[in-house]
């Protein structure tokens, strides 16, 4: 017959004091954190939020699991296949931590629900799809009104590229440009001010995997694992105030793969002159052609 051991907070995070301190671990149990988008990095985000003891969250997702989501995505086991994402990630968060309180928004964000999934909310975790760039221009714009952190971690190749968006400092939108830009445009404009350093653009063996009119490309899951490393990281020192966390135009990525870590600055995101030659890399690589041809 199976030992029943009852939950207790202190005792199931126990492990995090010394990293932390007893006072600290108590602010984040009452934190509230926003994750929207719960596929490739979201459901990890949550799950490792979990696990450093935060309990408070709302979370957005409409999509259901898929096979295809099997390589990367946090919740997603075969028994789980047909379910939707936010169901099955909020079950395992509680599995985590039984106390666990989450408001659940299965529609997505909308500008409808926004302001009610950005509620009482002390950082906004960005777990949106890369192709949802209307609904993320959104939520950081909103982030940025209601005076909210805002973060990302994307998976690229074999490794993770970090911004914060502070609610002082740079806009999303004064970082990316995207604004009056057709949506190709866009997505170059996106990919150059998410990775700069360019770090993983070598080691891509199949370029024919990324099609961006079927907004698709590929994936791995040890990127993932890191964005959710680094975002928990980064939330718990905004959370906590506890050491640097350096501002859009900075930015940071990290690829295990090249084992290479670039710290980058762009003044004017970009608009910046470096990142004006690296559009000129992207624009027909995402037309399927070599660059300058």
């Amino acid at each position: 017959m199976q030992k029943s051991i009852p939950f207790d907070y202190n005792r199931a995070f126990s492990r995090n004091i010394g990293w932390l301190t007893i006072a600290e671990q108590a602010k984040l149990r009452q934190a509230r954190v926003a994750i929207a988008g719960l596929g490739g990095v979201g459901g990890a985000h949550l799950l490792t939020l979990s696990r450093l003891g935060l309990s408070r969250f709302n979370i957005a997702d409409f999509d259901d699991f898929d096979v295809h989501n099997m390589n990367r995505q946090a919740g997603a086991f075969m028994p789980f296949m047909g379910q939707p994402k936010i169901d099955t990630i909020a079950r395992l968060a509680q599995d985590i931590n039984p106390e666990t309180t989450l408001r659940l928004f299965p529609q997505g964000v909308t500008p409808e629900n926004v302001d009610d999934f950005l509620k009482d909310v002390d950082v906004y975790v960005d777990g949106l799809d890369f192709f949802a760039l209307p609904a993320r221009r959104m939520v950081f714009a909103k982030c940025r009104e209601k005076g909210i952190p805002a973060l990302t971690a994307a998976p690229l190749g074999m490794g993770v590229a970090f911004l914060y968006f502070s609610p002082t400092g740079m806009s999303f939108e004064d970082y990316f440009k995207v604004e009056g830009h057709p949506p190709q445009e866009q997505y170059a404009r996106f990919i150059a001010g998410l990775s700069p350093a360019m770090l993983n653009r070598d080691y891509l063996v199949a370029p024919e995997a990324v099609n961006f009119q079927e907004k698709r490309g590929p994936s791995t899951i040890m990127a993932c694992d890191m964005c959710a490393g680094v975002m928990g990281t980064e939330v718990l020192k905004v959370l906590l105030k506890r050491g640097t966390v350096r501002a859009a135009p900075w930015g940071m990525q990290f690829d295990a793969y090249h084992q290479k870590l670039k710290h980058t600055w762009r003044p004017f995101g970009n608009a910046n002159p470096l990142q004006q030659l690296l559009l000129k890399f992207i624009r027909p690589v995402l037309r399927g052609k070599q660059p300058g041809n």
